[in-house]
């Protein structure tokens, strides 16, 4: 499976891609918890998924939605968090 072949499901508060099974194979999650803010809260890839750079292009989809909205992103998960720090978003 490529990133090619997946088919980004975008909801206001979150982010996810089903396989051709229709299960979850990763996902992201960023409520509004705050006027304004919504936080970065649960970063998921399947492991049948992993090593292909998935996390990294939720956080970066996520961090854009919310930043397109006007609104300010922050996070709760490690592995946000980091990536935000990383590309100073945070």
């Amino acid at each position: 499976m490529s990133d090619m072949e997946l088919t980004w499901i975008k909801l206001p508060h979150r982010i996810y891609a089903k396989n051709d099974d229709g299960k979850v194979i990763c996902e992201i999650t960023f409520p509004e918890t705050g006027s304004g803010v919504c936080t970065i809260d649960h970063t998921f890839v399947d492991d049948d998924a992993r090593g292909m750079g998935l996390a990294s292009r939720l956080v970066e989809s996520a961090v854009n939605e919310i930043e397109d909205r006007g609104e300010k992103a922050e996070a709760t998960c490690q592995y946000a968090s980091k990536w935000m720090k990383e590309h100073g978003k945070k």
